[in-house]
């Protein structure tokens, strides 16, 4: 689900950390909104569910965050009501497909042979890995122990 951004948009967009999940707290502050806002946007847009932890604390992934800040532009910067951003994502999000099918940059042909040519080198790569995996490992003698057993009779551990 990338969001197609224009490079306006871009240059004025806050910066994200690079984390996995972001807390609410810590979304509210990149979009400059309260919680509350971010809260009943989950209600209002289908597209933005963030995960729970164990204790019911919503954990949102950068595509939540990015989410987030398009729905911010639409709403408060362009003026969409809530439906009209909810229409305006669900179009964007059908459309984007389109926008990157064969018309892009390099022909189809030359673009498919680069995609297979990526794809095997990760196979052989994942193939290499399972068979060192699957190798027997060879057992030696046990490794000494590191320990060194402390003089008592000389000096005591714990001086007084």
């Amino acid at each position: 689900m990338a969001l197609q951004v224009s490079k306006k948009h871009a240059v004025d967009s806050p910066a994200i950390p690079d984390r996995l999940y972001f807390k609410i707290g810590d979304v509210a502050r990149i979009c400059g909104l309260e919680t509350y806002v971010l809260r009943f946007w989950e209600t209002e847009f289908p597209q933005l569910k963030p995960n729970k932890s164990g204790t019911g604390q919503r954990l949102y992934r950068r595509r939540d965050v990015e989410l987030a800040l398009e729905i911010k532009r639409l709403v408060h910067g362009e003026g969409y009501t809530l439906s009209g951003a909810r229409q305006a994502l669900e179009a964007g999000h059908r459309r984007t497909p389109k926008a990157t099918a064969p018309s892009a940059a390099a022909p189809p042909s030359r673009r498919n042979d680069a995609v297979a040519a990526v794809i095997g080198h990760a196979r052989a790569e994942l193939r290499e890995i399972a068979a060192l995996l699957a190798a027997p490992q060879p057992r030696g003698p046990r490794p000494r122990s590191r320990l060194v057993a402390a003089k008592t009779d000389s000096e005591s551990l714990f001086p007084l």
